[in-house]
């Protein structure tokens, strides 16, 4: 294919750098290169007309919208150089280059501050090789009339591929692999495939995360295979600026509104606040730490709960994960009377499964999206999927406008096995989806049965409460060297001068000396060890402190009561138990913890209610283990063997 060609010839043009650059850096040159070479061919036909523009309306308030109405683009450059006319004065190249990237209109000249692209025409200058690659440049045509816009989307698309696969080290960060995409894709698309072949459709898609727009460009390229005519509105917020770069590039090269694709941190700048879509999709970063953008998400947490994205909860701060999740929930398009509604695909480790228990930031967020009936399916893929990282690693599926069948139920997919080995690792990748893996998946996902791979869950049934199960105090009471030592390690006693300490070591070991004896009356205990301690100028709370830690726990003592004579439960003995929300927690209670525990109640004011989806536990499967035996007998053989490589070493 003519895009295939292209692709191999710019990156052709990658071997020039060789020696004067890391391979992983070959990206810095060709990315953006490829990008002015395509706005120098778009802008060709309008060049003499935005000039034209450019000499009347220089700086004028107007001056932005008629340029771009010249240019017949939302971009345009006001330069009078070309690319090739840039090269035609070899002794000013570097110059001519310069002023021509500084002639671009700012929603594109970002694109090449982002690459730091004069720095690379420098280096290039300097070793010689900016003519060369300039011209070879000049010498590709990716006119939008020859190329279209789906293939040069293409041709980005293989240059991306190629130059993350050959920088294995950074690839993972910003650049999901390909098969993963194409399987979120589809399963983010698959419920609406009839609805998308229509003519004159529109929809939106989204990326919080857009990394090199990589995910948006599969997701653009499966719309246009199902329908041509198919309006698709690409959306996206990078943080990275280099990744932004070729994200925005790609906006650029589709022929997207480059407007829609934001620089800056989604979780503190939302840079498409107000706005909701029909399709999200994202793969934020795994076990990365949020503490840079804590204080501005509690707060919004707090100061407008529900209103806001983190209304839920939040989670710990060593994982943001479920941050951007909550964030893609409050993108999803609402449902209206006329329809409406928005899907997610979102890839996450397997901490926003089941970390945090009962009442935790986690917890409440799996609550909250598990009660409001969004969660639709969770696959579990193969281990060594990405280029970073050989983690498990599952793909969520979320929608507001569940068909009538899913609703209420939750689908859990274990696709571990769905996968053919690299023949060659990629960094940590070792394993990839093949086409008739994702189709697996995928017909597993549609199909909705329960299967050995395939589980069908209601909502509820990953909910529980944790009660909290009290036993009551048992205490005696005793002087003696042991419980002295201990009681002495209590903070109220920290300040106590070295005199002083000893002092009351004296006073206390006199006491053990006349009594050793345990005691279960805590008052008469208490009015001897006053006794004993009087002018030694301790307050009422060291006294106090020093009462308590002369206690130890005996289970043939009576049960303590406190003043008003109720029961003290005994904090050693406290312990919490997680009752399904499908179990009567009262049956629960007399069938499972009753029998076992002679005194206990329950402090229902402590109740939690929880939610985790412990996804491996569903699908495990119990291996019997070897035989004894079988297992002598290899234990044997390799006794033998040794002992052969010993004599053999002694002879």
């Amino acid at each position: 294919m003519a895009e295939q060609n292209n692709a191999a010839f710019i990156w052709s043009i990658a071997n020039l750098l060789r020696g004067t650059y890391k391979q992983a850096d070959y990206g810095k040159v060709i990315l953006p290169f490829t990008v002015l070479r395509r706005l120098d061919s778009a802008l060709e036909a309008t060049k003499v007309a935005v000039l034209d523009t450019f000499e009347i309306q220089g700086d004028k308030p107007a001056a932005d919208f008629l340029l771009q109405q010249a240019s017949g683009y939302s971009f345009y450059n006001t330069s009078p150089y070309d690319l090739k006319r840039a090269a035609g004065d070899t002794g000013n190249l570097r110059a001519n280059l310069v002023a021509y990237i500084e002639g671009f209109s700012p929603n594109v000249r970002d694109i090449f501050e982002r690459y730091d692209f004069t720095a690379q025409l420098n280096k290039l200058d300097e070793n010689d090789l900016l003519l060369l690659v300039t011209q070879k440049f000049s010498q590709i045509d990716l006119h939008p009339e020859t190329v279209s816009n789906v293939e040069m989307g293409l041709i980005f698309e293989e240059l991306i591929r190629k130059f993350a696969e050959a920088s294995n080290e950074t690839a993972g960060e910003h650049f999901t692999p390909r098969d993963v995409v194409r399987l979120i894709v589809n399963l983010l698309f698959a419920t609406d495939d009839e609805i998308l072949s229509k003519p004159g459709v529109v929809r939106s898609v989204y990326d919080p995360t857009a990394g090199t727009g990589g995910m948006l460009s599969v997701a653009d390229d499966y719309i246009r295979h199902l329908n041509p005519e198919a309006s698709l509105t690409l959306f996206g917020q990078e943080l990275n600026g280099e990744s932004y770069a070729i994200a925005k590039a790609d906006m650029v090269i589709k022929g997207q509104d480059i407007e829609n694709m934001v620089w800056g941190d989604t979780l503190t700048n939302d840079g498409h606040h107000g706005k909701h879509f029909d399709y999200c999709l994202a793969n934020p970063p795994f076990g990365v730490e949020w503490k840079k953008q804590q204080s501005f998400v509690e707060r919004e947490h707090l100061d407008r709960g529900f209103d806001g994205r983190f209304g839920p909860g939040t989670p710990r701060v060593s994982d943001g994960s479920l941050l951007f999740l909550l964030h893609l929930v409050k993108k999803m398009r609402p449902v209206t009377k006329e329809g409406g509604g928005g899907r997610i695909g979102i890839v996450l480790n397997g901490s926003p499964l089941f970390t945090g228990a009962a009442g935790s930031g986690e917890s409440e967020i799996r609550k909250y999206l598990l009660e409001q009936d969004l969660v639709e399916a969770i696959i579990g893929l193969p281990k060594d999927m990405f280029y970073n990282t050989g983690i498990a690693t599952y793909i969520w599926i979320l929608s507001n406008h569940k068909p009538v069948e899913r609703r209420g139920k939750v689908q859990l997919i274990d696709a571990t096995s769905q996968f053919e080995k690299l023949r060659k690792n990629l960094g940590d990748k070792r394993a990839e989806i093949s086409q008739a893996n994702l189709e697996n998946i995928v017909r597993t996902y549609h199909e909705f049965e329960e299967t050995e791979t395939s589980k069908i869950f209601k909502t509820t049934d990953f909910g529980y409460t944790t009660i909290t199960v009290e036993q009551p105090l048992r205490l005696s009471w005793a002087i003696t060297p042991e419980r002295i030592e201990a009681a002495l390690a209590a903070k109220a006693f920290e300040k106590l001068s070295a005199g002083d300490r000893i002092q009351l070591e004296e006073a206390l070991a006199a006491e053990t000396a006349l009594d050793a004896a345990s005691t279960t009356n805590s008052t008469e205990f208490a009015k001897r060890v006053q006794k004993a301690v009087a002018g030694l100028g301790l307050n009422a709370s060291q006294i106090k402190n020093l009462v308590a830690g002369l206690a130890e726990h005996d289970d043939d003592a009576p049960l303590v009561r406190d003043a008003k004579g109720k029961l003290v439960a005994d904090a050693a003995l406290r312990d919490t138990e997680n009752v399904p929300l499908s179990v009567d927690i009262d049956d629960y209670i007399a069938q499972e913890i009753a029998p076992h525990l002679p005194d206990f109640w329950l402090d229902r004011s402590k109740d939690k209610v929880g939610y985790e989806i412990p996804f491996t536990r569903h699908f495990y499967k119990y291996e019997a283990p070897r035989p004894l035996e079988e297992i002598d007998a290899d234990l044997n053989k390799l006794i033998a063997e040794i002992s052969q490589l010993l004599i053999e070493i002694e002879k």
